[in-house]
């Protein structure tokens, strides 16, 4: 959507009381439009910003013209305070994130014992089953009548 135009193209990210909020102005109205809007979003401190124009495979030239950053100072009880300083990883309410799943329980002992008694079982037949497909088929290679 902002590939070859005119006119400069604008993004805001806000982050203010656990809220990511991104408007964009692709339009060259100086209008801003929704993108994004996300509650519950927990960032951890001191992280910092980065921007960077690679897109993959496919090669553009992208200008960043500049970088205005601002810190907000929005009122806090200290009940907030308290809970924004022990955020380690980003962390979104009532959305899982890629990767953080919750692990697998481990297999109960029956349910280990009949998987790997089924699978002898089937390693067995495949072995009998090719064992009598094999005679069969040198049987038939010796039979050749002229």
């Amino acid at each position: 959507m902002v590939r070859n135009l005119n006119h400069d193209t604008f993004l805001v990210i806000r982050y203010v009381k656990r809220r990511l909020t991104v408007l964009i102005d692709i339009d060259g109205k100086h209008e801003w439009r929704d993108c994004i809007d996300v509650p519950g979003v927990r960032l951890p401190r001191g992280y910092y910003f980065g921007t960077s124009s690679v897109t993959g495979d496919l090669s553009d030239n992208h200008d960043i013209i500049s970088l205005k950053l601002y810190q907000l100072t929005v009122e806090r009880t200290p009940e907030e305070e308290k809970r924004d300083r022990e955020v380690y990883l980003p962390v979104v309410d009532n959305l899982k994130l890629p990767g953080m799943e919750a692990p697998l329980e481990p297999m109960s002992g029956l349910a280990l014992f009949l998987i790997v008694f089924f699978s002898l079982v089937a390693m067995v037949f495949a072995i009998v089953i090719g064992v009598i497909v094999y005679n069969k088929w040198q049987e038939q290679s010796r039979k050749h009548f002229y």
